[in-house]
């Protein structure tokens, strides 16, 4: 029942990224370059996806969530090198993230391992954790819970930051979260372990049939 009830948050974050326009290979290939820890010329982008530059500028602006820098390359989609909150470590390199989900789907999705640093938003306490291609380990506290996301009105999907990401937070314990919950009712409460294995689902269903 459990799993079953994980598959169904699973295919409604699918569908959502599907209402945004953000699981395409694009974005797929912005953030393989934006965890290189530097940031991305468009014109890498064109080359890389083999399109011309009107097409991945016609992309980029109907998405108003992304970060520029001064020299107008990208150095945010969901993965930042602009400080957020949820801090996300690769190897040497600090990168942050968008919302919590992101620190645990980033690592399955990419193949790779991060350590992980978030802020509960109640408590104000820290969140520790080490995120692989394969578990969760070395969390702290290991009650902490993840907030979501997971359906979003037709009609509003205009900037997937303000719309969903702005509500994805760790908390220290189910109590805080649940305290956050009363007031933000379209967020549903994940375990850290219920969330990854959310984010596993999302991503093995990725790209199935991808455009750029």
């Amino acid at each position: 029942m459990q799993h079953t009830r994980l598959q169904a948050i699973a295919q409604a974050v699918i569908q959502r990224q599907e209402r945004y326009q953000r699981n395409t290979l694009l974005f797929d290939q912005l953030v393989r370059l934006l965890v290189r820890g530097q940031p991305v010329a468009p014109e890498l982008l064109a080359h890389l996806l083999q399109l011309t530059m009107e097409q991945v500028r016609s992309i980029l602006q109907a998405h108003p969530e992304l970060e520029y820098d001064v020299q107008g390359n990208l150095v945010g989609s969901g993965l930042t090198l602009v400080p957020t909150a949820h801090q996300f470590q690769v190897e040497q390199r600090i990168l942050f993230t968008w919302c919590a989900f992101d620190t645990l789907n980033y690592p399955v999705g990419l193949h790779l391992s991060a350590q992980v640093t978030s802020r509960c938003p109640v408590t104000g306490s820290s969140i520790h954790l080490t995120v692989t291609p394969e578990q969760v380990f070395d969390l702290v506290p290991g009650e902490a819970q993840v907030s979501l996301i997971v359906d979003v009105a037709a009609g509003c999907c205009h900037n997937v930051r303000e719309d969903v990401c702005n509500y994805g937070h760790f908390f220290a314990s189910r109590e805080a979260a649940t305290q956050w919950q009363a007031v933000h009712h379209q967020a549903v409460i994940l375990s850290v372990e219920e969330a990854y294995q959310v984010g596993k689902l999302v991503e093995g269903a990725r790209f199935r049939d991808a455009e750029p």
